[in-house]
């Protein structure tokens, strides 16, 4: 038996890693400023992680949701806590995709509704309702195309309030920083009027912040900046710094329900044990300033560069999330940063060069990156 080939692959085999940086089976170093997919918030292989994770293992690492695990309460707490919402429930499972799907049943289950509304560009998972709601037609299976979502553009609010004054809507739900959609950014008063009109026609407002949350921004959570709350905010990829969890936080508006939405591995004790040690670096480290500083830094530089170069078309993010759109396709820049100077980037779309990297990232790695930017790109 052989994988199944769905990814296409780069020749490189990734063997260790320290920081913001990776190490490949030869003994290559690489600069990475991707985290596989932001999913390396705290850095590779830190310590007090590694620390976390070992000691658990060798104590319990998985026991079923049917007895007590006081590590759930205890993350719960703290990231009430750290990320303003001390008021909110958390429900724990294992991916990104599986925290929007359970928000997306939540919500309907709340006002007994099954229309969504979603941004056009909007990625939100690869499972049933999570990929209906994403706008890829390529990767929506017949199976998963029932009509429940409606693609609506980016800022626009006259559009979105079309939709919800029909009062059919069960929820909205947004990344206000979109991700694979290309670091394009929602404005404070589209997400202000949004929240309005959801709590007018009693739609639940849901903020994907999968990609964009976990301090990345240079705030816990990107709507933060547009100084709106939502109904439910989903978080996975940073949370636990490479171990498989997801969440979903939860207003007070609404009641649990037993026997209404269950995992098995969800919240387990291994996953609680790390997650909680993620929020004990991004505390003590202050990783949330740090992404704030850094990403000004590299902006400001990027934007330098831009200057002196032609093929940099614009520059678009905050913090530790930037998109630099060109006037050619990605790859043969992105090859090039990899097999030349050594440096992971993602993409978005077909021009643009997706920056992820971990929240420890520092101005000399901004300085290394730069520079070789700008070799590839002359």
């Amino acid at each position: 038996m052989e994988p199944f080939d769905v990814y296409p692959l780069f020749d490189i085999t990734i063997d260790r890693g320290a920081g913001c940086h990776v190490w490949d089976s030869n003994g290559q170093e690489y600069l990475d400023l991707y985290g596989g997919h932001a999913v390396i918030s705290v850095g590779h292989a830190h310590p007090r992680y590694v620390e976390a994770i070992s000691a658990q293992v060798s104590k319990l690492g998985f026991y079923s949701n049917s007895v007590q695990n006081p590590l759930q309460g205890k993350l719960a707490r703290r990231l009430g806590k750290v990320s303003g919402y001390e008021d909110y429930q958390l429900f724990l499972i294992n991916s990104g995709a599986e925290a929007n799907e359970n928000a997306l049943k939540l919500a309907s289950f709340h006002n007994g509704r099954t229309r969504i509304l979603s941004l056009e560009k909007a990625f939100h998972g690869r499972t049933s309702l999570a990929v209906e709601a994403t706008a890829n037609p390529r990767i929506i299976a017949p199976v998963n195309a029932n009509r429940h979502v409606t693609h609506l553009p980016i800022n626009d609010i006259e559009a979105w309030r079309h939709e919800l004054e029909k009062g059919d809507v069960c929820a909205c739900i947004v990344e206000c920083i979109q991700g694979v959609g290309g670091i394009r950014m929602v404005q404070a008063e589209f997400m202000q009027q949004l929240r309005r009109l959801c709590d007018e026609y009693d739609t639940v407002l849901i903020c994907d912040e999968i990609q964009c949350g976990y301090g990345r921004t240079g705030r816990f959570f990107a709507h933060q900046w547009l100084n709106v709350r939502p109904d439910m905010i989903t978080v996975a990829k940073g949370i636990c710094n490479g171990y498989p969890m997801g969440g979903v936080l939860i207003s007070p508006r609404f009641k649990p329900v037993h026997g209404q939405l269950g995992t098995t591995f969800g919240g387990n004790h291994l996953g609680c044990a790390g997650a909680l040690a993620v929020l004990d670096i991004i505390e003590e480290e202050r990783l949330i300033d740090n992404a704030r500083d850094v990403g000004d830094y590299m902006q400001t530089c990027l934007k330098s560069l831009q200057a002196r170069n032609r093929h940099i078309v614009e520059v678009r993010g905050r913090g530790l999330m930037i998109g630099i759109e060109l006037d050619m396709p990605y790859q043969e820049p992105r090859t090039r940063l990899i097999k030349e100077e050594h440096i992971f980037t993602g993409c978005s779309g077909t021009n643009t060069i997706r920056l992820l990297p971990p929240l420890c990232m520092t101005h000399e790695d901004a300085d290394r990156f730069i520079a070789s930017f700008g070799k590839v790109l002359s």
